[in-house]
């Protein structure tokens, strides 16, 4: 528990009330599915890039990725690395083609509702097993926010872990059930800042020394830490270790929650600018959460003996070290700014999931917006309770449920997603077999061990999905004219800008 909790109660508190101050505005203008799902299109390039971003790294870039670098050292830069190349990519390769293809595909507002619209599947079975893999991957990606969530409550305020993981749900879910992307998109803006100051705020202030002072620091303890191709216990890192590290940003072409930042940007020329400062805020971010690793090692290893009992909690640890509790409350609330930018959008996706992909296709056709959103709003409360119930394992890591649940998303979406923005052969069957291939491969390679299989199961799941779409595409028949049709808009919009 840290000590001096009053000033920091008070400073969660503010900034509790300044998150609900934003989703009351945003439940105002909140009149309709669209504006619910994807706040109406209406997003700036700041609010664009911070929200994806935000909304991508979570909590585990304040607990995870440090305690990832606290215990490998430099290994940890293959995993930076990959995920760098991936946002970049991603904002290159999706970003203006998804916005303008779900836009010409009748208003598509969800992934799922974007293939089945894209393909013109009249059986809804490609929305709807879409949907299915959102609701799964998303129940676990969830609680791993949650989990992040109980953590800082746990470590904060000296809490009884599940009481702090049901504290914090209610955090999250309180204005993502009434304000929808609006209020989740405007909070992320405001977190995603708050994350990066206090990433680079925290290394800085409590490294002692010069960064010289650090490396030579880090190579007195184990030299083999600031080694790339070497891990902390002197092996080299093979092939698969560093392969799997790196595949993590592959894993971006396949998000449903950072998608969704695409389709609600109000141009595609701002999608340039939001490109710039997504990437700008990914570098920063990312490279402060390595150095809260490596200063915390050091840290560690100087005031405390060594001993740390969970690595993702460094940041905390060394924020109630160095700052007085006016600041450690305001930097520590970066880490539920992380939990809460994250899960809100994961809520959100996986309710528009439900309401938008299974409720209105399968049950009620005929549904009125207000009936969607309200069944949106009771999928956030359904689904953040069975997240609940996952994340009440004290043993739980962030690192880890993040890792399963993106490595789903990557897998299933990614490969499905960039052929059907670029390969006009790509027909319906095609997805599905790809969708089908990328979500159950994953789910079956994360259950074997040794060998080949400790390689990141996104990586066998990205590359079959890739096969099967291009096999089934080309031995069934062609796409529709309406299709055609529908390519030669999107191609005809994309030219001119």
């Amino acid at each position: 528990m840290i000590e001096n909790n009053l000033a920091i109660t008070g400073t969660f508190i503010a900034y509790l009330i300044l998150m609900m101050a934003i989703g009351l505005y945003a439940y105002k203008r909140t009149k309709d599915s669209t504006d619910y799902f994807l706040g109406g299109r209406t997003l700036g390039p700041w609010p664009t890039a911070i929200s994806a971003g935000a909304s991508d790294m979570s909590g585990w870039l304040l607990l995870g990725l440090p305690g990832f670098a606290f215990t490998s050292g430099a290994t940890s830069l293959w995993l930076a690395g990959g995920l760098l190349l991936g946002t970049w990519a991603n904002w290159i390769v999706c970003a203006k083609r998804l916005r303008t293809f779900s836009i010409e595909a009748d208003n598509a507002l969800t992934l799922p509702e974007f293939f089945a619209r894209r393909f013109d599947d009249q059986s809804k079975l490609l929305q709807t097993i879409s949907a299915f893999f959102i609701l799964m991957f998303f129940l676990f990606y969830t609680s791993s926010g949650l989990v992040a969530g109980g953590k800082l409550f746990e470590t904060v305020f000296g809490l009884d872990y599940q009481v702090a993981v049901i504290i914090g749900t209610l955090c999250v879910v309180s204005y993502t059930l009434f304000g929808g992307f609006l209020a989740v998109s405007w909070t992320d803006l405001v977190q995603g800042l708050l994350m990066a100051a206090a990433l680079v705020a925290v290394p800085l202030v409590s490294m002692e020394g010069s960064f010289s002072d650090l490396s030579n620091s880090i190579a007195a303890k184990n030299p083999q830490l600031l080694d790339m191709f070497t891990n902390a216990s002197g092996e080299s890192m093979s092939a698969i270790a560093i392969i799997s590290l790196v595949a993590w940003g592959l894993g971006y072409f396949g998000q449903p929650h950072i998608l969704a930042r695409f389709n609600a940007s109000r141009s595609n020329k701002d999608l340039t600018v939001a490109r710039h400062i997504a990437v700008t805020w990914t570098t920063i971010s990312m490279a402060g959460a390595l150095l809260v690793g490596l200063v915390g090692m050091i840290y560690v290893d100087t005031h405390l003996g060594g001993e740390l009992a969970d690595s993702e909690t460094i940041f905390m640890l060394l924020v109630n070290a160095v700052f007085h509790p006016i600041v450690a409350g305001i930097l520590l609330a970066a880490i539920l700014a992380a939990v809460m930018s994250t899960a809100d959008s994961q809520l959100l996706v996986s309710s528009s999931a439900l309401a938008e992909d299974f409720y209105k296709q399968l049950i009620r056709p005929d549904a009125s917006q207000s009936e969607i959103v309200m069944v949106g709003r009771l999928g956030v409360v359904g689904l953040s309770l069975i997240a609940l119930v996952l994340a009440f394992n004290p043993e739980s890591s962030v690192l880890g449920l993040v890792s399963y649940a993106w490595a789903g998303f990557g897998a299933a979406f990614g490969p499905a997603l960039i052929f059907a923005l670029y390969w006009k052969r790509m027909n319906r069957n095609g997805a599905l077999a790809g969708i089908l291939v990328g979500g159950i491969t994953v789910v079956i390679w994360k259950e074997l061990s040794g060998g080949i299989f400790e390689l990141f199961e996104i990586v066998p799941g990205f590359a079959l999905a890739s096969i099967a779409i291009v096999v089934v595409s080309l031995m069934t028949k062609p796409p529709s004219s309406k299709i055609a049709d529908l390519i030669e808009r999107v191609e005809k919009n994309l030219a001119q800008g």
